[in-house]
């Protein structure tokens, strides 16, 4: 994510408006894009203040160390059973688990190279 100007940056573009109004050359002078000046601009006017605006920390509802846990323990849980567990939507599960990097893993039993001959010899026998 992109940094914030600096406060002293700011008030050089508006100090250098104020004795040149030429907001083109300003833009071209400071590198700044001159929507970025208005902006500026309009916050001076409105706030009286030039502080970068910042953002308040993202608050996660799932707690993926417990979510870890959890399927560790619960390996065949579906994801709206974890979901309901957790209080939050199917969605949000199965973006957790992405994040963590938590696949579907499938069981030998299930895959025909994992399955015993007695096994594929019975599954031949239901084909005839």
């Amino acid at each position: 994510m992109a940094k914030a100007y600096s406060t002293d940056l700011r008030e050089k573009v508006l100090k250098y408006l104020e004795k040149n109004d030429d907001k083109k050359e300003a833009s071209r002078l400071f590198e700044i894009d001159r929507s970025t000046i208005y902006r500026w601009i309009k916050r001076k006017n409105e706030k009286g203040t030039l502080e970068p605006i910042s953002r308040e920390y993202a608050y996660r509802k799932i707690d993926y160390a417990r979510l870890k846990k959890y399927v560790q323990e619960h390996p065949d849980a579906f994801l709206f059973e974890i979901a309901e567990e957790f209080s939050v939507t199917l969605q949000a599960i199965f973006y957790a688990l992405k994040k963590l990097k938590i696949t579907l893993k499938k069981r030998q039993h299930c895959i025909e190279k994992g399955m015993s001959l007695r096994d594929k010899n019975f599954s031949k026998s239901l084909k005839k």
